[in-house]
């Protein structure tokens, strides 16, 4: 699309349902104001929180207006970023997370051409990452900075488990679980534990056949699977933490809640919306070689409801990422 149009191509859906209800259509081309950049996507991602909001699931928080935007990574090129205090200017590759309002139902998404987003969102994204792979690993990578630095404050010789482990975020997490000192322990599916050995993990287990009772305690226990919450938090120890990043249903929400009032182990839900220094911090690790990108496949904008249909299916390794070839 040429850089002078007003126009743009951007996903959207007008009624909660399937993936069905996607469609990529020509909208206005967002403006930055005082303060904002306006970046050129060229790859972005479809994240589980997509496909939960698209649904309806949390219909009584995302709302009736229609229609709405999707997709909250990306990795691109900016356009135009006015008098940016750090410098970023026009040609910069950089990649960004989408503020929390689009997971409210509100918002830009960043299934777009282009985007308008706060400067203090963006990095420069790493030399060693073409666009496809910077966006895969941009949100994921930055949460998983967020729940084992940040919150979960992780020590190396502690305990780590990560639920869903094959994922953007689990693969991430084990990643930097082992860059930061811990046993890593990681559940996936069978097929997928040599994979989760390469990444790091110290032990690899299938999700099918584990019986949660039968494993050690835990110092922090990552858990992007959503479900068994009780039994897992049985597993951490005197000092342990929890952090769940996936949120299936209303009774989850209800869990979180229940286990701030009874007993010492609270798990904790948190999303994230990283700011430019995490973003920054996340290129240092690849830049380390401590972080490495997980694509499992790569869709062009326009099947976006196949990509979405693919998340929902589940398995895969990584990231599933929208090439955005028009923009």
């Amino acid at each position: 699309m040429n850089s002078a149009s007003n126009t743009m191509r951007a996903a959207e859906f007008d009624g909660y349902g399937p993936a069905s209800v996607m469609q990529v259509r020509v909208v206005p081309r967002p403006a930055p104001a005082p303060g904002e950049a306006l970046v050129r996507v060229h790859a972005s991602t479809v994240n589980p929180i997509d496909t939960i909001v698209r649904s309806g699931v949390l219909k009584w928080r995302t709302g009736k207006v229609f229609p709405k935007r999707i997709g909250i990574d990306f990795a691109g090129e900016i356009v135009d970023a006015g008098s940016d205090p750090r410098g970023l200017k026009p040609g910069d590759r950089v990649w960004g997370v989408m503020p929390l309002e689009l997971e409210k139902g509100e918002g830009q998404g960043s299934a777009a051409d282009y985007v308008t987003i706060s400067t203090s969102r963006l990095a420069k994204s790493p030399a060693a990452l073409d666009f496809v792979q910077a966006a895969a690993l941009s949100s994921v990578g930055a949460v998983a900075i967020i729940a084992l630095v940040d919150k979960a404050r992780l020590q190396a010789g502690e305990r780590l488990l990560v639920r869903g482990g094959a994922g953007g975020v689990g693969s991430a997490a084990i990643q930097l679980g082992r860059q930061l000192g811990a046993h890593v322990t990681a559940l996936g599916s069978g097929k997928d534990l040599d994979f989760l050995r390469e990444l790091g993990a110290d032990t690899a287990l299938d999700y099918r056949t584990t019986d949660p009772n039968t494993l050690p305690p835990f110092d922090v226990i990552l858990d992007l699977a959503g479900t068994d919450l009780g039994a897992y938090r049985r597993r951490l120890g005197p000092q342990g933490r929890m952090y769940c990043l996936a949120v299936k249903s209303l009774g989850a929400l209800l869990y979180f809640q229940f286990s701030k009032i009874y007993g010492s182990k609270r798990v904790t839900f948190f999303s994230a919306a990283p700011l430019g220094p995490t973003m920054a911090a996340l290129a240092d690790l690849v830049d380390q070689g401590a972080v490495r990108a997980i694509v499992d496949s790569v869709y062009p904008l326009e099947d976006i409801a196949l990509a979405q249909a693919s998340v929902e299916a589940g398995g895969g390794r990584g990231k599933r990422v929208l090439a955005h070839t028009g923009a």
